[in-house]
C-alpha cells in the first residue's frame, strides 16, 4: 500500500509542476512537501468524505490554512473526482475558481475554507470541530497549517482554545518546512520548537518524518486513538520543500515561482525515476 501511495503522491507532485508551469506563476514548493502526508489523508482511508456528495453533511473537513499551497489541494480534488481534471489547466486565470488562493466564493467543489491571509485556518477549523459537537454530526476536521504562519498570534489562541473546550475531533497538521517567501524561518523570525509549544500547550503531539508512511501511518492512527479523550492532535510533519526535485528540494526561492520548460522536463523526470 505504501508504495502505492508513494507512486501517487509523485504523480501528483507532476500534476503541481504542470499547473504551475502552464499558469508561470504559483507555490509548488510547499504543496510538493506536504504531498505525501495529503496523499495518506485523501488516499490511505483517513478522511472520510464522497467526491460524489461534497457537500454530504457527515464528512470529514480539511482545511487548508496555508492556501498559497492549494496547487497540491487542486491536484488531489482532480484526481478524486470533485471536478474535471480540464479545470486544472486554468490555475490563476481571471475567472476560474481555482484562483492562486482557495476561495469558497467560487464554490469549487471540496474547498472547505477561504485562504491565503495567513494564521486564520486553525480558528476556523476550531469552529467547526466544535459545531461538529453541537450538532451532534460527528465529523472530524483535519487542517493544515505551517511553521511560517506559526510565527503570528492567532493560531496560538486557536491553539489554547483547543485544549480548553477539549476538541479531540481536531487534528492539524503542521508543515515544518523552516522556509517561507522571504528565506529560511529560523532566520526571518524563529520559533524555536513548535512541537514543543503545542506539547505544552496540551496537545497530543506527534512529530514524524512527513515522507515517511510508516510515521505518516502512525501518526493518524494515534488521532483516531485519541477520540473521546478530550485532546486535539498535533502532526508535526518535518517536510522537505520541493520534495522529490533535486534543484528545488529545501530551497526557499521555490516557495513561489514557475519552472523553466528545461527545469520542468528535468523535475518531471526526477519524479518518474523515484516511482516504484
Amino acid at each position: 500500500m505504501h508504495d502505492q501511495l508513494k507512486a501517487k503522491a509523485n504523480e501528483l507532485r507532476a500534476t503541481v509542476l504542470n499547473m504551475v508551469y502552464n499558469a508561470q506563476s504559483g507555490h509548488a514548493g510547499g504543496g510538493m512537501g506536504m504531498a505525501d502526508v495529503l496523499t495518506y489523508l485523501y488516499y490511505g482511508d483517513v478522511l472520510r468524505h464522497d467526491p460524489t456528495r461534497p457537500d454530504w453533511p457527515n464528512r470529514d473537513r480539511f482545511l487548508l490554512s496555508n492556501g498559497h499551497t492549494c496547487p497540491i489541494l487542486y491536484a488531489i480534488l482532480a484526481d478524486q473526482g470533485y471536478f474535471e481534471s480540464d479545470l486544472l489547466w486554468t490555475l490563476r486565470q481571471l475567472g476560474s475558481p481555482l484562483q492562486g488562493h482557495p476561495s469558497t466564493a467560487w464554490k469549487l467543489p471540496g474547498v472547505e475554507l477561504s485562504s491565503g491571509s495567513l494564521g486564520h485556518g486553525m480558528s476556523v477549523a476550531l469552529g467547526q470541530a466544535l459545531a461538529a459537537r453541537v450538532t451532534g454530526i460527528g465529523y472530524r476536521v483535519f487542517v493544515s497549517i505551517s511553521d511560517g504562519e506559526s510565527q503570528e498570534g492567532q493560531p496560538w489562541e486557536a491553539a489554547a482554545a483547543a485544549v480548553h473546550h477539549q476538541a479531540d475531533n481536531l487534528c492539524a497538521m503542521l508543515d515544518c518546512n523552516r522556509c517561507q517567501i522571504d528565506g529560511p524561518t529560523g532566520e526571518v523570525m524563529d520559533t524555536g520548537d513548535l512541537a514543543g509549544k503545542f506539547r505544552a500547550f496540551g496537545w497530543n503531539v506527534e512529530e514524524i518524518d512527513g515522507h515517511n508512511y510508516e510515521e505518516i501511518e502512525a501518526a493518524f492512527r494515534s488521532f483516531a486513538d485519541a477520540q473521546g479523550n478530550g485532546v486535539p492532535t498535533l502532526i508535526a510533519c518535518h517536510n522537505v520543500m520541493g520534495k522529490g526535485v533535486s534543484f528545488m528540494e529545501g530551497d526557499y526561492k521555490w516557495h513561489h515561482g514557475a519552472p523553466t520548460e528545461e527545469q520542468l522536463q528535468q523535475a518531471l523526470a526526477e519524479l518518474r525515476g523515484q516511482s516504484p
